[in-house]
């Protein structure tokens, strides 16, 4: 083994192990407890059943445990910072060792709940782009003071430039005990060797922050749908185990028999008025509680950080380096109002959990002007945001009409048959009329949405209708072209180009372009990289049906 290895192995073996905060021990106990309601409540019934005392020895027996596991998570969890990795130790039967190299680091998330907040702490989440696939495999720190969090999102991501920072002390890299060289509550309580202190000044500039009036946006994210459907699961659930009849109780039986008094469609008005309203407030509390104290800056190390959240706040900071793009996304009761969200195309955030969860929500529900004045801020030029798009032909706009009438049309038939020859009830042909009626004007919508451009260093495409997204990707973070033909786009002579990338959805489409255009596409937007597959796809039987070529990087 050479020198430089022997130093850094002996670097990395030093590095001490830090416990987490000793005011975890009030919070573990309390989530466990939480956590275990239901093994608790099984205890005490099957203790109850043996007598009254019995209930009491059972119930208390398991508390006893689950408190005494709560408190063995402080003692079995321990973590530590090296030069080149972030390490946690956990498990008391089954020992685990999670490792992350720091160069992987894409974001590091802090949490705060109401009792993490009450006791100054905070849960830091450290996201890599493999852990973050991986359910339970994201290295989790939980938890630590709020400002010992603060040092060590700095460590992990900020490269403040030398103007940035000053010293108290020695110069030099952090200690790899700690940024503040102690343990990890930022106090003594590691027993660890204190070391000249390192303080950074960190330079923000806010590119956005949430407006009261924005508030007004929380009705039309609709995310009170899913309130309304979790609540209604719990009231089937509890009526259900405790054998009740719902439809029996005294308000549900009046508003019942008031409703059968009225006529169909004035049932139908009064319970979707009162669902939307419901979801209107819901979504409404949900906005407030989610993105109240929102803010976005940019710090001189070169990371984005988002802080909102009002009961519960969280922190996420995302080095700009890992930034491959913007998306504009627009939902379509968002849409109808005005609004729009913004979403980051980075590399090692979460996918298939949506933005909010994943982190790369840059800004919540807000005018559509503002969002695209947020993404002109972050990516350094509105131009990609506002550029005119390039439609995509009559082609295009029949295979739209096609795809949305090819079923319902056929569907409506049936049943009108069915309805005429062996006597089906009516509303079933009526119903999917309907629907034949109301896709139309929504294959006219999907048709509207698409577009593409190219600007100076970004591919702007544009596509949806229940979820309209403008995505500008920087050209830098193409990795290859994907050209796809079905055989209805072959007959249309029509193409999808995908430009593949290691962010985001890890691939942003041009969907149903002409196929010199998405030929044209390709080549303009890495000049020379496509080149050698021009002349196979112009002169391949039927055209080209797949073009892939090799990594740009």
């Amino acid at each position: 083994m050479s020198a430089p290895e022997r130093n850094e192995a002996s670097t990395r073996d030093e590095a001490p192990w830090r416990r987490l905060s000793r005011r975890m021990l009030l919070v573990h106990p309390v989530q466990e407890t939480i956590r275990n309601i239901p093994a608790l409540a099984g205890l005490l019934i099957a203790g109850f059943s043996q007598g009254e005392q019995g209930g009491r020895l059972w119930g208390l027996a398991g508390l006893a445990l689950t408190l005494v596991l709560g408190t063995l998570r402080w003692f079995t969890t321990t973590y530590r910072v090296t030069p080149q990795y972030v390490q946690v130790r956990k498990g008391l039967l089954r020992r685990q060792v999670l490792t992350a190299p720091r160069d992987r680091i894409r974001t590091v998330d802090a949490t705060s709940h109401m009792l993490h907040r009450l006791l100054g702490l905070a849960r830091v989440e450290i996201g890599t782009g493999r852990t973050d696939t991986k359910r339970g495999g994201a290295l989790r720190l939980d938890a630590l003071r709020a400002d010992e969090v603060a040092r060590l999102r700095e460590e992990l991501l900020h490269r403040p430039p030398a103007d940035s920072t000053s010293a108290e002390g020695s110069q030099g890299p952090l200690p790899a005990g700690g940024p503040d060289g102690r343990d990890g509550t930022g106090g003594r309580e590691g027993g660890t060797r204190e070391v000249p202190r390192l303080r950074r000044v960190a330079v923000e500039t806010e590119l956005a922050a949430l407006h009261p009036a924005w508030i007004r946006y929380g009705p039309f994210t609709m995310s009170g749908l899913i309130t309304a459907g979790v609540l209604a699961g719990f009231l089937s659930r509890i009526a259900g185990e405790g054998n009740v009849d719902l439809l029996q109780v005294g308000p549900v039986r009046q508003v019942v028999d008031r409703l059968g008094q009225e006529a169909l469609w004035a049932q139908v008005t009064a319970v979707v008025a009162v669902l939307a309203v419901f979801v209107a407030v819901a979504s409404t509390l949900g906005y407030v509680l989610a993105f109240w104290r929102f803010r976005l800056t940019r710090t001189a190390g070169g990371t984005l950080h988002v802080t909102r959240g009002l009961v519960t706040t969280r922190a996420t900071t995302l080095e700009e380096r890992r930034l491959r793009g913007i998306e504009v996304s627009e939902p379509l009761p968002l849409r109808v109002a005005g609004g729009a969200r913004l979403i980051a195309v980075a590399t090692g955030l979460r996918v298939g959990r949506g933005a909010q969860r994943g982190g790369s929500m840059l800004l919540p529900p807000a005018p559509r002007a503002e969002a695209v004045a947020v993404a002109g801020r972050v990516i350094g030029t509105a131009g990609p945001l506002t550029a005119e798009l390039t439609p995509h032909g009559p082609a295009a706009l029949r295979r739209r009409f096609t795809r949305a009438l090819a079923v319902c049309l056929p569907v409506t038939a049936a049943l009108a048959a069915l309805w005429e020859w062996d006597g089906w009830p009516a509303w079933g042909w009526q119903l999917a009329l309907l629907g034949t009626v109301a896709t139309v004007p929504l294959a006219a919508d999907r048709y509207r949405a698409l577009g593409h451009a190219l600007t100076p260093g970004h591919l702007v495409t544009r596509w949806g209708t229940l979820v309209r997204r403008r995505v500008a990707l920087d050209l830098d973070g193409v990795i290859g072209w994907n050209i796809r033909r079905s055989f209805f786009q072959r007959r249309a002579g029509l193409a999808t180009l995908t430009a593949t990338t290691a962010a985001g959805r890890q691939g942003y489409g041009v969907w149903d372009v002409e196929l010199g255009e998405a030929l044209r596409l390709a080549d303009q937007g890495i000049p020379g990289l496509l080149t050698p597959f021009l002349q196979k796809a112009a002169t391949a039987p039927g055209g080209a049906e797949a073009a892939s070529p090799p990594a740009r990087r």
